[in-house]
């Protein structure tokens, strides 16, 4: 009977430490976009999306987080978004691609632009806190953006040359490379 327990305990001990068996075949693996070759211009790459089509998903998809929270530092639309937070979330949501989450990073890594370039789906930047890229949006077209601001809290859309934000504006960025 003790020799029976003995057996018994070392086999459920070897199955502890045994591997498990072999999958029949691999998982597949979730398709990424695989963003293309950095946009060069003047010795500097730039952010590119993958694909230019991006830049109108961009703003189609940016309406629907018209009325979402704001929150400092956020970066989901369910707990609340930031500037920055709102413009990353949305370039990974329809192009797979990673941007920081930082409005002047951002600033820096993508193509300037001059104003009377901007597309629907370009970036707008703009000094809110005594700082040039402090606060950013994307723009939708007819001197609109849509942004998340802290004051009154809530995604929003904007004209650009209202009083505030005419007198704030720094500059504007590309997310496509030139075309």
């Amino acid at each position: 009977m003790q020799r029976a327990a003995l057996v018994f305990a070392a086999t459920l001990l070897s199955a502890c430490g045994s591997a498990p068996p072999a999958p029949e075949s691999e998982p597949e693996r979730p398709q990424r976009t695989i963003p293309r070759q950095p946009d060069i211009r003047d010795g500097r790459a730039y952010f590119s999306l993958a694909d230019p089509s991006h830049r109108e998903e961009l703003v189609i998809a940016s309406y629907n987080l018209l009325g979402t929270g704001y929150r400092f530092g956020g970066s989901n639309p369910d707990a609340g978004l930031d500037c920055s937070g709102m413009v990353s979330y949305l370039v990974r949501v329809v192009s797979g691609q990673t941007l920081p989450h930082n409005a002047a990073r951002i600033a820096r890594i993508t193509r300037p632009i001059r104003r009377h370039e901007l597309q629907a789906g370009d970036l707008v930047f703009f000094n809110t806190t005594g700082k040039p890229y402090s606060h950013m949006g994307i723009y939708l077209g007819d001197e609109r953006f849509i942004h998340a601001p802290s004051s009154r809290g809530k995604v929003r859309v904007e004209r650009m040359d209202n009083r505030y934000f005419a007198k704030r504006y720094t500059a504007a960025r590309s997310l496509v490379a030139y075309e």
